[in-house]
């Protein structure tokens, strides 16, 4: 784990470790912040990620059917 300070000062060093298949975390203010990986790495992550996924239209078209309760309402009179 870097602090952001020592990252930017060896940035070379953090980018071959992402390189060598060791994804580096970076810190700031003492709290996690970012991860550095290999291009590679992000491709398989992002390609895992799609395929597990539903598109949005089999995401609407699996709601659950039939009538759903609707409030009935008047129309307001309206004075023009």
């Amino acid at each position: 784990m870097w602090t952001l300070q020592d990252a930017k000062n060896r940035f070379s060093a953090v980018v071959a470790e992402a390189l060598a298949g060791r994804p580096q975390q970076v810190t700031r203010r003492g709290k996690p912040a970012v991860v550095v990986l290999s291009a590679e790495e992000y491709q398989r992550l992002v390609s895992q990620a799609a395929l597990g996924r539903e598109s949005f239209a089999d995401h609407l078209l699996a709601f659950p059917g039939g009538d759903l309760p609707r409030m009935e309402a008047r129309p307001r009179d309206v004075a023009l």
